[in-house]
C-alpha cells in the first residue's frame, strides 16, 4: 500500500518538474502571460530562499532541511504504526513537493516559482509549494479530527 502513496509523491514531482521545465525553456525571468484572465497568471521567478524569499541564500540550511524532512515523510509512511490513509495522502503530497523544491536547489541553486493567483495579492509558487500547503492542510485535518480515534482503536 505504501507503493500507492510513493506514487502521488512521485506524480507531484513529475507534475512539478514538468511544469518548471516548461517555463525554464519558454519564458524569461519576470515574464508574465495571463492563463486565465483575472484569476491564474505564469510569472517566471528564481527563488534562492524559502517562501516570501526568506533565508536566501541559505542553500545548505535548505539541502539540510529538505534531506531531514524527506527522511520524516518516508519513516512515518514506512512505519506500520502510523497508518491511516489520510494521513498518508498528506505525507505523500509533502513528501512529493519536498523533492520537487529539493531537486531545483540542487540542479539550479534557486527554486523555480510560476503560478500566480491574479485575484489576490499572494506570492508566486509552484506545484510542489502547492502540494506542501495541501499536505500538510490533509495531516492537521487528521490530527485534529482523526487522530484521537485512530488511538482509541489501537
Amino acid at each position: 500500500m505504501q507503493f500507492l502513496y510513493l506514487f502521488i509523491s512521485l506524480f507531484v514531482v513529475l507534475a512539478d518538474q514538468g511544469l518548471k521545465s516548461y517555463i525554464v525553456s519558454h519564458y524569461s525571468v519576470g515574464e508574465v502571460h495571463q492563463i486565465i484572465p483575472g484569476t491564474l497568471s505564469f510569472n517566471y521567478l528564481q527563488n534562492d530562499g524559502a517562501a516570501w524569499n526568506i533565508l536566501t541564500g541559505q542553500m545548505w540550511l535548505f539541502y539540510g532541511i529538505s534531506v531531514i524532512a524527506i527522511g520524516v515523510c518516508l519513516y512515518f509512511l514506512f512505519n506500520k504504526k502510523y497508518k491511516n490513509a489520510l494521513f498518508d495522502v498528506g505525507l505523500a503530497l509533502v513528501l512529493g513537493g519536498i523533492i520537487g523544491n529539493f531537486i531545483d536547489r540542487l540542479h539550479l541553486k534557486y527554486v523555480v516559482d510560476m503560478l500566480r493567483l491574479d485575484f489576490i495579492s499572494f506570492n508566486i509558487f509552484n506545484i510542489a509549494d502547492t502540494a506542501i500547503t495541501i499536505g500538510v492542510l490533509i495531516i492537521f485535518i487528521y490530527l485534529i479530527f482523526f487522530a484521537d480515534k485512530d488511538d482509541q482503536n489501537a
